[in-house]
């Protein structure tokens, strides 16, 4: 079975260059039409938010303010969803990180993979549905600790997520980050 997004309806032409074409074939215009329900669970983040956000400092305990911008489209014929996360700097923009969010229909869940490389974090995680209104997301660091990332409170202008780290393997969980969302486009 394929699905409505399976082939793309119009590639760049080879001398709209590389970058033209990689973007074409990665992103998508609309969610797979075979799981559209389930795509919808991380789809409905799709557009770009402002956000303001709180990241305590493992080291010295102390907490930390950030604002950048976070653009998230499909991908993969719609069959995944991708964000970047990007702050202004006084030189220009730079990219903070990505996570890429692919729904497995074996499992019935998302796989969730986040890489950061400038801070040297990559993180595994399980999605589903949590609550009426939010996404549980449950995985590892590269460190081996276990962590917890909650969307909440997830509206058509907004949304709350916060990052929670174990370590005691998921029996108590501290607070690592909190973020809030408003929808720009």
């Amino acid at each position: 079975m394929t699905d409505a997004l399976e082939t793309p309806s119009a590639f760049p032409s080879p001398d709209q260059g590389a970058n033209a074409r990689f973007s074409a074939a990665l992103i998508s215009p609309a969610p797979s039409a075979r799981y559209a329900k389930r795509v919808a669970r991380f789809g409905r983040l799709v557009g770009s938010w402002d956000v303001s956000a709180r990241r305590l400092d493992e080291r010295t305990g102390e907490w930390a303010e950030d604002s950048f911008a976070w653009h998230v489209a499909y991908i993969l014929d719609g069959r995944a969803v991708q964000d970047v996360s990007v702050r202004e700097t006084p030189d220009g923009p730079v990219t903070i990180g990505t996570a890429i969010r692919v729904y497995d229909a074996d499992i019935g869940l998302w796989r969730v993979s986040y890489m950061e490389p400038a801070r040297g974090e990559y993180c595994n995680l399980l999605a589903t549905g949590h609550r009426k209104d939010g996404i549980r997301q449950d995985g590892t660091r590269n460190d081996g600790k276990a962590i917890r990332w909650n969307f909440s409170s997830i509206t058509d202008s907004s949304y709350l997520w916060e990052s929670f780290v174990s370590d005691d393997d998921g029996k108590t969980w501290w607070l690592a980050e909190h973020n809030e969302g408003t929808r720009t486009a």
